[in-house]
């Protein structure tokens, strides 16, 4: 039975909608909900980059747990929230080795299209291709 499950999260409807998934697994299983959302750091020099994450971070952690609070009311008593930095698909298999009680991944599907994908790359790519845990895609 899945126990702690991963979701990268965004506030797109696609990952609203595998927060809700992962929440209703945790509510039948008495499990819990990690959920990991990622800054992408694009430009500015390595001091620009560190101050605007802790800033960000700061605030938009109470942001985020208010937000999830409204999609699942209990997600105050299962969920646990980090805001961190990198590469998303990159960042959500490294959790799984930083966490070893994750049993279990999921992810919301956004289509990009070939040329997004080429210059984004794919976080459901990635995922699937670096996890040794079970990997849910919801779309």
């Amino acid at each position: 039975m899945i126990k702690y499950s991963l979701v990268g999260y965004d506030s797109s409807d696609t990952s609203q909608r595998a927060f809700r998934f992962a929440m209703e697994l945790a509510r039948c299983s008495g499990g819990r909900v990690r959920v990991v959302y990622v800054l992408q750091v694009t430009q500015g020099g390595a001091d620009a980059c560190s101050l605007m994450i802790t800033d960000e971070s700061r605030n938009r952690s109470e942001e985020l747990l208010t937000e999830l609070r409204q999609i699942a009311p209990d997600a105050g008593e299962r969920v646990d929230l980090e805001i961190t930095h990198g590469s998303p698909g990159d960042v959500l298999v490294n959790q799984v080795r930083q966490h070893p009680d994750i049993d279990h991944i999921v992810i919301g599907h956004t289509s990009r299209g070939t040329l997004g994908r080429w210059l984004l790359g794919s976080v459901s790519e990635d995922v699937l291709a670096g996890a040794h845990v079970p990997v849910t895609v919801v779309r």
